[in-house]
């Protein structure tokens, strides 16, 4: 398989030497051309690139950030995405089942399938894994700064939200979705393609990449030691004795705002103004996998 690798050198916590990613892809994939990312949106271009040099597969050794950069140019084409985690939540490469051992992920990625998955987009973007409005959008837009001028990894990313926690005011949105409109208040709300944000945090347990639809997760605005209760079992599949959400799904919709709207894509922070469209094509974009998803 012709295969271009993209490693993107100072994603995650953990940075590492440039040499010592690239042995490793090397001794995996000796045929393979590649290339380090060397600013924001890098990515994208090198992997629109590889797919006009008729590249059958593209590697991306990164964070959820660089994964999203380089699969939005991948959708609607032939050439698959493999992902090799090295961010701070990796939650699409978790949701795949890719070892978090980038040595460990490169070897699976020899003998991993192409599976054909659901893509979503926001405002004619796409996002992979998960998007939403609400305290977590806030919390990726600080969480954004806070990376510019401090450390970043799981540890800062809790802190913060447990302070943004604290403070934050849920917004009253009208969304509509199925044919119907609601006017909801929620802490936050989140469209799942895949179940997790990353650090196995299942936001949406039972999602599926490849089903069709996303699920909407309206996390209610519950009173916080309800919601700190609630927090521990959204690490389990099946164990919610706690009820702090409300899930559809639906494979549409708008959210209502007047004014500016926050929100993120597989964890990156953006904003509208007023509306914000939500929607899904399916199977877009060929996914390997090491086991079948």
């Amino acid at each position: 398989m012709k295969t271009f690798v993209i490693i993107n050198p100072v994603s995650g916590a953990r940075r590492m030497e440039k040499t010592q990613l690239e042995h490793v892809a090397r001794i995996n994939f000796p045929h393979a051309q590649g290339a380090f990312t060397q600013h924001a949106g890098h990515a994208t271009q090198l992997a629109a690139q590889a797919v006009k040099e008729g590249y059958e597969c593209v590697i991306v050794a990164g964070g959820d950030g660089t994964v999203n950069e380089a699969a939005s140019a991948l959708v609607g084409t032939q050439t698959a995405l493999g992902i090799v985690p090295k961010g701070s939540g990796n939650g699409l490469a978790r949701e795949l089942g890719m070892p978090l051992l980038y040595e460990e992920a490169f070897t699976a990625l020899q003998k991993a399938q192409p599976l054909a998955c659901d893509v979503g987009q926001a405002n004619g973007e796409y996002f992979f894994n998960v998007a939403g409005v609400g305290i977590e959008a806030e919390i990726a837009r600080q969480f954004a700064r806070h990376g510019q001028k401090g450390t970043r990894g799981k540890w800062p990313y809790f802190k913060l939200g447990a302070e943004i926690l604290l403070s934050y005011h849920p917004k009253t949105l009208r969304v509509s979705y199925n044919g119907k409109d609601e006017i909801l208040t929620p802490l936050t709300l989140v469209f799942a393609n895949g179940t997790q944000y990353g650090s196995n945090f299942k936001i949406a347990p039972h999602a599926s990449l490849n089903d069709g639809q996303l699920d909407m997760v309206e996390v209610l605005s519950a009173s916080k030691w309800k919601l700190a209760l609630a927090a521990p079992t959204f690490f389990s599949k099946t164990f919610r004795p706690i009820q702090v959400t409300r899930t559809q799904h639906t494979a549409r919709a708008v959210i209502h705002f007047d004014g500016e709207i926050v929100y993120h894509l597989d964890g990156e922070p953006k904003t509208a103004q007023n509306e914000l469209h939500i929607s899904l094509l399916p199977k877009a974009l060929r996914l390997l996998v090491p086991n079948r998803y």
